[in-house]
C-alpha cells in the first residue's frame, strides 16, 4: 500500500473525525497500524506514510553456516524429507548455539537451490545433460548431405502370419536438410541388418512412384549403436558406396531428435486412427490389419507427409529436397546396389529343372551353362518371386519362380503356409488313426485283454 492509499484511509479520521476504531473495523487495517500512521503523518506529513523497505528484505536471517548445512542435506542422495532436514538442522543449531530454522525456512532454502545443481547431484550427469545442457541444433547444408536411420516399435497390434497378434517395427531413412522421408520398411520381429538394408535400398534407388522423388546416395549416414547398424555388412556397404557412417554417442539421443519427432507424428496422426492402436487405457486391442495393409497405410502417410508444409522449414520436405534442381549421386546400377544390400546369400547347386529354394523352383535361360555347378543366390525376404544369381560375386541373371510368376510372395508367407500345411497333415493323421483302430476286428487267437491293476505303494497301506 503506497502513501496516497494510506492517506485516503487516514483522511477520514483527520478531516472527518471518524474514530480510528471505526476505521479499523471497516477497512481491515489494524488499530495499532492506524495509530502509527497518524503519528507519522502529524510528525512528517504525507511523505512519512511511504512504506519503509527493510534493509534485510529478501535475505534469510538464518546463519550462513546453517544454510550451507541444509543445502548439503538437500544435495545428498537419497535426499531426506523436509521434516527430517528440519530436525537435523534444529539439532545442528542447538549444537552450535544458533537459532534453529522453522519448517518453512528449510523448505524455502531447499526450493531456492539451482535445479541444474539438484539434477546433477541427485540424478547424475546423464540426466543433467538431457535436461539442462545446452544443445546445438545442426542442420545439413544441402539435401543428401546427411541421412538419419533409426527404428521404433510401433504402438499398434497387427495380425501376424500365424494369425496371432504381433507388434511391428518401423525403420525410417530421413534426410536431415529437408526432413523428407527417403525410405522405410515395416516388419515384425527384432530389428536386423536386413531390415536396415531394405530401407536403404528403397531410399537410395529411384521409386516406382513418380511423386516420391527422393533418391541418391548420402554423404553421411547417421545411425545409433544397435547391432544391426554396427554390422560388418553395413560397414562394408558404406565403404563400397562411399558413404561415411557416423554413430551417435552411446546414451545420448539428442542427435536423433528429428527422426524421433517423425516417429511421434506417425503415432499420433496415423496409428491413432487405425484399428489395433495401443493406448494407455487399452491393453489388448483387437488387431485387424495385416503387415501388408499396415505397410500400405504408412506408405500413404509418408506420401502426404513429404508433400505438406513443414512448420520449421516453411515449405514441404519434398520442395526443400528438390531445391533449385540438382542431380543426386547414384550407384552404378541397381544390380550393384542389390549385390551390396540384399545380403541374404545362399549357396545352391543348379539342378536340371532350375534352382530349388524355400520350396520354390527358379528358372532363367542364362542358367543353362551352370547346371551342376554351385552358385550364390541373393533374395529380398519381402519378395520371393525372384532371386538374383551370382557366380563368384559376378552377377549372372535374375531367376523367376515360374509357379507364381505374377504373385509376390514373402518369406514369412511361405513359412506360414508351411506351418499351416503341417497342422493340416497332423489333424488328418489324428482323424485317421481312431477310424483305422475302430475298423480292426479282434483276432480269434488273440488272448483276452488283461485287466490293468492300479499300482500301490507301501505308503498307501495294504
Amino acid at each position: 500500500m503506497d502513501a496516497l492509499a494510506r492517506w485516503r484511509i487516514l483522511r477520514l479520521h483527520i478531516e472527518d473525525a471518524i474514530p480510528l476504531t471505526t476505521l479499523a473495523r471497516d477497512t481491515g487495517v489494524g488499530l495499532q497500524t492506524l495509530h502509527r500512521w497518524k503519528k507519522n503523518y502529524l510528525a512528517g506529513g504525507i511523505d512519512s506514510l511511504r512504506p519503509v523497505t527493510r534493509t534485510d528484505q529478501g535475505q534469510r536471517r538464518t546463519s550462513p553456516e546453517l544454510v550451507s548445512f541444509i543445502e548439503g542435506l538437500a544435495l545428498t542422495r537419497p535426499r531426506p524429507s523436509i521434516a527430517v532436514m528440519q530436525r537435523l538442522a534444529r539439532a545442528e543449531g542447538e549444537r552450535t548455539g544458533v537459532v534453529p530454522p522453522s519448517y518453512s525456512t528449510v523448505r524455502s532454502i531447499v526450493q531456492s537451490l539451482d535445479p541444474a545443481l539438484v539434477t546433477l547431484a541427485l540424478e547424475g550427469p546423464a540426466s543433467y545433460r538431457d535436461k539442462h545442457e545446452l544443445v546445438f541444433r545442426r542442420r545439413a547444408e544441402r539435401p543428401n548431405t546427411t541421412w538419419q536411420a533409426d527404428h521404433t516399435e510401433l504402438d499398434i497390434l497387427i495380425r501376424g502370419a500365424t494369425g496371432k497378434p504381433e507388434r511391428p517395427w518401423l525403420t525410417v531413412i530421413l534426410d536431415d536438410y529437408s526432413r523428407a522421408i527417403c525410405g522405410y520398411t515395416v516388419f515384425t520381429g527384432a530389428p536386423s541388418a536386413m531390415n536396415t538394408a531394405l530401407a536403404l535400398r528403397q531410399a537410395i534407388w529411384r521409386k516406382s512412384d513418380p511423386t516420391w522423388s527422393m533418391c541418391g546416395l548420402p554423404d553421411v549416414l547417421h545411425v545409433d549403436h544397435g547391432s544391426d547398424f554396427t554390422s560388418h555388412h553395413l560397414e562394408y556397404t558404406a565403404v563400397a558406396l562411399k558413404v561415411r557412417l557416423i554413430y551417435s554417442t552411446v546414451g545420448r539421443p539428442q542427435g536423433r531428435g528429428k527422426i524421433e519427432r517423425f516417429f511421434g507424428t506417425v503415432n499420433t496422426e496415423l496409428l491413432a486412427q487405425l484399428p489395433g492402436h495401443l493406448t494407455s487405457g487399452t491393453r489388448h486391442p483387437d488387431p485387424r490389419l495385416t503387415l501388408p495393409e499396415l505397410d500400405h497405410a504408412i506408405h500413404e502417410f509418408i506420401a502426404t507427409y513429404n508433400e505438406r508444409p513443414h512448420r520449421e522449414l516453411g515449405m514441404s520436405p519434398k520442395t526443400a529436397w528438390i531445391a533449385d534442381g540438382w542431380l543426386p549421386r547414384m550407384p552404378d546400377s541397381l544390380d550393384q546396389l542389390d549385390g551390396l544390400l540384399l545380403t541374404v546369400p545362399k549357396n545352391r547347386v543348379v539342378q536340371r529343372d532350375g534352382i530349388h529354394f524355400q520350396g520354390q523352383r527358379y528358372l532363367a535361360p542364362t542358367l543353362a551353362p551352370f547346371v551342376g555347378r554351385s552358385i550364390t543366390i541373393r533374395y529380398d525376404p519381402r519378395d520371393l518371386s525372384e532371386v538374383r544369381v551370382y557366380d563368384h560375386d559376378t552377377f549372372i541373371c535374375v531367376a523367376v519362380d515360374e509357379a507364381h510368376p505374377n504373385e509376390r510372395l514373402s518369406l514369412r508367407d511361405i513359412e506360414a503356409a508351411r506351418r499351416a500345411r503341417r497342422r493340416a497333415l497332423r489333424k488328418d493323421i489324428n482323424d485317421r488313426i481312431p477310424r483305422t483302430a475302430a475298423r480292426e476286428e479282434p483276432r480269434n487267437d488273440a488272448p483276452p485283454a488283461r485287466r490293468v491293476k492300479l499300482r500301490t505303494y507301501e505308503e498307501d497301506g495294504s
